[in-house]
């Protein structure tokens, strides 16, 4: 089977965002971590094209799609796109930030949602308490701030291990995608350019409005509060579930993807 590679773009209200869309069947979003673009699915987009038709976005402000010019939410993006191309009701799968559109996504938009899998996310209020990762994040703002590019990409990296490993813990192949998303998405943005995005609120207090098939699924070595945070949503939303993928932090579908895939494929035959 032949996967696409090439990008469509899609007129949103507020510029074009860009998407890659291959495969035939029930129809799967792809919606990655914050920094980067669709190629974090790159061990997943052909394995489920296979038998799904998969939708990898680059969400506004990411990748190929355009910066935001007005107020917006990703979950209204994530809708319109679904619309645009009669795709609903669609199994979202998000990592990181993109796990907090998929369940900002479903709450919204409920009538656009097949199912959804979490990875490295919760929901929208959740916040980082443990100290590693508020040095990192102390840290990326330092960088960011000084305009200190590498710098920061050194920072953000360090998220891909996890809280109990090192760089050098991981494959270098992984670590140079990474950071080569990262730099072309700040590449688009300009330093202290309005943040144009409206957060959806009180996700957690509606977390039982969620009623499809819900899977979260991280890596073991994920700080225990977002770990926790985790099994917090798997177990409010009324038909969830949480997996967990030992030896790997917050990119487990690149670090493990024959087990990531697994677990995924036997979610989705569940549907």
């Amino acid at each position: 089977m032949t996967v696409a590679s090439e990008l469509t773009r899609f007129t949103s209200a507020d510029g074009d965002l860009a998407y890659l869309d291959t495969g035939t069947g029930d129809p799967v979003v792809l919606l990655h971590s914050g920094y980067v673009d669709h190629r974090v699915w790159r061990e997943q987009i052909p394995v489920l094209a296979a038998d799904h038709r998969v939708i990898a976005l680059d969400v506004r402000g990411h990748g190929a799609s355009a910066n935001a010019s007005m107020p917006f939410r990703w979950a209204d993006d994530v809708a319109a796109l679904l619309r645009h191309l009669d795709a609903g009701p669609a199994v979202l799968v998000g990592l990181s930030m993109g796990g907090l559109i998929a369940t900002n996504t479903v709450l919204e938009y409920p009538e656009l949602v097949r199912a959804v899998v979490t990875c490295g996310a919760a929901t929208g209020e959740f916040q980082y308490t443990d100290p590693w990762t508020q040095v990192l994040q102390a840290e990326m703002a330092r960088t960011l701030a000084a305009g200190d590019i590498e710098g920061w990409l050194a920072a953000f990296v360090q998220v891909v291990p996890g809280e109990h490993r090192s760089l050098d813990d991981v494959d270098q192949d992984i670590l140079r995608l990474v950071q080569d998303m990262a730099r072309g998405t700040l590449a688009k943005h300009t330093p202290g350019e309005k943040d144009w995005f409206v957060p959806v609120t009180d996700t957690f207090a509606r977390a039982a409005e969620i009623t499809v098939p819900l899977l979260t699924l991280n890596g073991g070595l994920e700080p225990a509060d977002m770990l926790a945070a985790a099994e917090r949503l798997a177990t409010t939303a009324r038909n969830g579930r949480s997996e967990i993928i030992s030896g790997v932090g917050h990119y487990p579908n690149l670090e493990k993807p024959e087990i990531y895939n697994r677990i995924l494929a036997e979610f989705l035959h569940t549907l």
